[in-house]
């Protein structure tokens, strides 16, 4: 198939349980290529297990797939086509290519031929020397059709050029062939995409990716990064170029250049790229944001001010891996709970009890408490005490989120307010006085 076909695509998800990476970035790679040439996405929910389908998640692989900026051209659902497949089943039948047996129909293989070939748009040829055996279950006691069987049916019936899946699915791939040419049905090509291994080289899990779509977006990455990583596991725009929206890549997209060799799932790079796509929101772009985000998560104070809330917020829009990160590095923002982290007991060794006392008398002095006079008064006071400057920025910036780490401190200082500021200063004097 030339690039400048129009192609007929799908992706199968079954509604057994979340959309997960894997199935995410098959369904990715059929949109693109749909959406490059022009082609159509259609979307097929292979509910045939009606007692492990659920209504919960069929709505959540739908959200997610919308969520991640694709949409679909038709939407079908097997449970809802059972009467067909048992018509072509009765064909077989009739034509003794299919028998019935203990309230079951079964296939019966053809092997005039030895092996079985496709070319794959990915892996490139592969050849089946090991056939099926010689007889497979296609309609089920319960009067459900087999995977095999109805996917079958449903790609020939759908008009499907190219068949874009897991290379988990290669080993269905000589039995499907056999049934497609037994069906008189044209035999649609073929591109398998490898697996997503974990950075180890093992199976993805819960602790190497493997969680649903739905689980990051509750975690706060944003759709636009999760979609981008997901291009950039087995396919490359070219050019070392990392960051690329959907719209840029549909006009580029070839299954033919996805790599054939498993992809690594990297955390990391995931969290990079998730901040750096929260780094080029606009100030405006990211408060909404983080204010949907929020929504029914219960972290902010009751009736917090609001004003103060958007402030501390871009007080950290540069320094975020995901959104969920708000609950702990500006935790201290909104409440006095925090406690100071194991490894700034280094830092609080050293009693500056009455250097801090200063600083906190200086600070309730100051005329107005920007974060500009507030850096004056830091650094005059550090020099007039005898200190370098980052001997008291350290405590201090403990004294205020508990962290060693965090934002600029004056301009944290000014978000916080003087009040707040002293208040903390003081609280860090009675730990020095109670345990150093």
């Amino acid at each position: 198939m030339k690039s400048s076909d129009q192609a007929i695509v799908r992706f199968a998800p079954s509604p057994t349980g979340y959309l997960h990476i894997g199935g995410a970035r098959t369904c990715l790679f059929n949109w693109l290529y749909a959406r490059h040439t022009k082609g159509k996405f259609i979307l097929r929910i292979e509910d045939t297990d009606l007692a492990r389908s659920k209504q919960e998640y069929l709505d959540e692989i739908l959200e997610s797939i919308k969520w991640l900026g694709m949409d679909w051209d038709e939407i079908y659902y097997q449970s809802k086509r059972f009467d067909l497949y048992r018509d072509y089943a009765q064909k077989l039948v009739d034509a003794g290519r299919a028998y019935r047996k203990d309230d079951a129909v079964f296939f019966k293989y053809d092997f005039a031929n030895t092996n079985v070939e496709i070319d794959d748009l990915i892996r490139g040829k592969i050849v089946f020397n090991e056939l099926p055996k010689e007889e497979e279950v296609i309609i089920k006691k319960d009067g459900t059709p087999t995977y095999n069987f109805s996917c079958c049916i449903d790609d020939a019936l759908m008009e499907m050029s190219l068949v874009i899946r897991g290379e988990d699915h290669i080993s269905n791939t000589p039995k499907q062939i056999l049934m497609y040419k037994a069906l008189g049905f044209s035999v649609p090509q073929f591109a398998h995409v490898p697996l997503i291994m974990s950075e180890e080289g093992g199976r993805m899990s819960k602790r190497y990716g493997a969680t649903s779509i739905r689980e990051y977006k509750e975690d706060g990455y944003l759709a636009e990064a999760i979609a981008n990583y997901l291009l950039l596991l087995s396919w490359s725009p070219g050019g070392n170029r990392e960051i690329i929206t959907l719209a840029e890549a549909k006009d580029i997209f070839e299954i033919k250049k996805v790599n054939k060799t498993a992809a690594a799932f990297s955390m990391d790079k995931l969290n990079w790229m998730n901040s750096e796509y929260i780094k080029k929101k606009s100030p405006e772009e990211y408060l909404s944001l983080v204010e949907e985000y929020l929504k029914g998560k219960n972290f902010l104070p009751d009736n917090i001010d609001k004003e103060y809330a958007k402030k501390v917020f871009l007080l950290f829009k540069d320094r975020l891996s995901k959104l969920s990160d708000l609950f702990v590095r500006a935790r201290f923002c909104f409440y006095d709970d925090y406690t100071y982290d194991e490894d700034t007991k280094e830092i609080l060794q050293r009693n500056l009890s009455k250097e801090i006392k200063v600083l906190a008398e200086k600070f309730s002095a100051l005329a107005n408490f920007n974060h500009e006079e507030v850096e004056k008064e830091f650094r005059k006071t550090a020099t007039d005490l005898g200190l370098k400057t980052k001997e008291l920025v350290h405590p201090v910036r403990v004294a205020l989120s508990g962290k060693k780490v965090g934002p600029s401190l004056f301009e944290t200082m000014e978000v916080l307010g003087r009040e707040r500021v002293v208040a903390m200063l003081k609280r860090l004097i009675d730990y020095w006085g109670a345990n150093v």
